[in-house]
């Protein structure tokens, strides 16, 4: 089959180049779908991993953690699942997969049943594959460890967005106005990304390129309860502090080298770290928690609640289109998310 991966970590012109490869068709494992893939989107999970995490010698490693592909096979213990019963052949599921397996840039995937869901029938394929890697991750943040239905006292109801132009921001943004009545202070930094962000229901943004806590103070809101950081979290942790509410909730998933535990708790403010792999890689008993997220997804797509952030589809799936990808992704002036569509042979 046809596959797109690299064979040392690095940067796209050095030892991270992508390259064009033949593998073998894989074998499902006991809990597995057998997808063909039929389009795949970019996410800079794609790219730090492509930069930081050598293959083993002699193999080349495939990428890819947001797919839409049909079902072409189960893994043995598939059918006799309950849970599982409402797959069959022929159907058109989406997932993110799992970090610490293959990626999904290849003709054919193998991905646990308990993680897929029927994709949205109102997309178009590459539509619904910018969707689950950042849906889950904004879903599990808000709902799971922030819980924004459960109010902070004495906080004002709003949850501040750190970075909501990002495909991460970008679902959180509409999730919290499609599920919640809470304020969405959303936070941008270039008119480009400011325009998103409202665009896609922040009631407010902020610039991130000055301090925050003034600006959420001019508002006139009162202190949030709840703070969503998908980049800079380390930087801004005496900002978030300030600008957070007695007992508030502070989230990020952006890995922060250190943050200062004792700044947080002189306010009992909780920190809330998010790994959207994390269920897939410990197999919790909950595994089966994403593909249900990602019906409910699903669902708010096709109602026309929420919508897919594809901002461009850059071709097919090759080598010469996914360097492109990353490489728009690493300028740090992507808005959205990329799409890439259909095995043809590279120009």
């Amino acid at each position: 089959m046809k596959a797109v991966g690299y064979t040392r970590a690095g940067s796209l012109d050095g030892d991270g180049e992508l390259v064009d490869v033949e593998l073998p068709q894989p074998a499902p494992g006991e809990h597995d779908l057998i997808v063909k893939v039929q389009a795949v989107s970019v996410n800079p999970a794609d790219c730090h991993v492509r930069g930081t995490e050598h293959p083993p010698a002699g193999q080349t490693r495939v990428l890819g953690w947001d797919a839409v592909g049909t079902i072409v096979g189960f893994g043995e213990s598939v059918a006799d699942e309950p849970l599982l019963e409402h797959f069959a052949l022929g159907d058109r599921v989406y997932y993110a997969g799992a970090v610490d397996r293959p990626g999904a840039n290849a003709e054919y995937h193998v991905v646990d049943a308990h993680l897929a869901a029927h994709a949205p029938t109102s997309l178009s394929d590459a539509a619904a594959a910018a969707l689950p890697l950042t849906s889950l991750t904004a879903w599990e943040m808000l709902f799971d460890r922030l819980e924004v239905t459960r109010p902070v006292p004495g906080a004002g109801s709003a949850v501040l967005i750190i970075g909501g132009g990002g495909g991460v921001g970008s679902m959180a943004i509409q999730l919290l106005r499609a599920l919640t009545n809470v304020t969405v202070i959303a936070t941008a930094s270039r008119p480009v990304t400011k325009a998103w962000c409202a665009n896609l229901g922040a009631h407010h943004v902020l610039d991130h390129s000055q301090a925050l806590a003034p600006q959420v103070a001019e508002l006139g809101i009162g202190e949030p309860g709840y703070v969503f950081s998908t980049a800079g979290s380390g930087e801004r942790q005496t900002d978030i502090l300030e600008l957070l509410a007695p007992q508030g909730r502070f989230g990020y998933v952006d890995c922060p080298d250190e943050l200062d535990i004792k700044a947080f708790q002189t306010k009992c403010i909780s920190l809330h770290p998010e790994d959207v792999f994390m269920r897939s890689r410990l197999r919790t008993i909950d595994l089966a928690e994403q593909g249900e997220i990602l019906r409910q997804i699903g669902e708010l797509v096709d109602a026309g609640k929420i919508r897919t952030t594809l901002t461009s589809t850059l071709g097919a799936i090759n080598a010469a289109n996914l360097s492109q990808a990353h490489r728009l992704i690493e300028s740090g002036t992507a808005v959205g998310k990329f799409g890439l569509e259909g095995f043809t042979p590279q120009p």
